[in-house]
């Protein structure tokens, strides 16, 4: 099928030597390890591939494409990511997902770091995403059709599919590895969030907060992809002295289980 997207397009054109991959992983802030363990027949930094938008780097993400086997599945490992805080458009933002469908990929699995909102969540530990609140103000839907001129108004009442979740949750148990449940709210960013902003957001039903994943998740449902989304609560949302290195920290600290968790899914899909 003949897809609209330049993207998508340049991308299957550039990578046309690449293998095809069942399933892409976007690996949030300080998340990136897991890209090390796949076994690997193509890398390049995100720099070198096509339609890669700019807005500079960000620390915690590497910014290049592991392409490769995990758990004996075709994966495309995009460690790191781009953000709409780097002077980028939701579209922009959508990149990885864009060229992970030029690469075959039916599946996607979303990581990042966000901050907790209440008392339910503990700092450090793993929440599986059933659902998001875009308040970033844009979609990487505008200007774009979607796949092959379709449709671009999306449903999004399954965004984070049930059945991986069940998946997610079924290998979580067995591991012995905590996985909560919870909404997770894009804002813009860069700023973290006020403490009025972080009660607003509890009214509302957020349980995290974050400034990613949301346009990857909406350009993945209109490329007709299965998303399971996984955040790592790294921080109090509005907590005193909140710092990208806290965040950085507590991504690394979580590695392990991520490590042990992420193949194990990937194994049962």
């Amino acid at each position: 099928m003949k897809h609209t997207d330049l993207a998508i397009d340049r991308a299957g054109t550039v990578l046309a030597s690449v293998e095809p991959v069942d399933v892409a992983l976007v690996f949030g802030s300080g998340l990136s390890a897991l890209a090390d363990e796949v076994e690997t027949d193509f890398t390049a930094p995100f720099a070198d591939l096509p339609e890669c938008p700019g807005g500079g780097e960000v620390a915690g993400h590497a910014g290049r494409l592991v392409v490769g086997r995990l758990a004996g599945t075709r994966v495309a490992a995009f460690a790191g990511r781009v953000h709409r805080y780097q002077g980028l458009s939701a579209r922009e933002a959508a990149w990885p997902v864009r060229v992970a469908a030029a690469l075959g990929a039916g599946t996607v699995v979303v990581t990042n770091a966000a901050g907790g909102i209440g008392s339910r969540l503990t700092t450090g530990g793993l929440v599986l995403i059933t659902d998001h609140i875009n308040l970033t103000g844009d979609s990487p839907l505008v200007g774009w059709p979607g796949p092959a001129g379709g449709n671009p108004f999306v449903p999004m009442s399954d965004a984070y599919d049930p059945r991986l979740r069940a998946i997610a949750a079924d290998v979580a148990g067995e591991l012995g590895i905590g996985l909560a449940e919870g909404v997770y709210a894009a804002v813009l960013g860069p700023n973290y969030e006020t403490p009025a902003e972080v009660r607003a957001l509890e009214t509302l039903g957020a349980d995290m907060v974050g400034m990613s994943t949301v346009p990857e998740v909406i350009a993945a449902r209109a490329l007709g992809m299965r998303v399971l989304g996984i955040s790592l609560v790294t921080n109090v949302a509005a907590g005193a002295h909140i710092s990208h290195d806290e965040v950085l920290a507590a991504g690394q600290a979580a590695t392990g289980d991520l490590v042990r968790l992420l193949p194990a899914i990937l194994g049962h899909l």
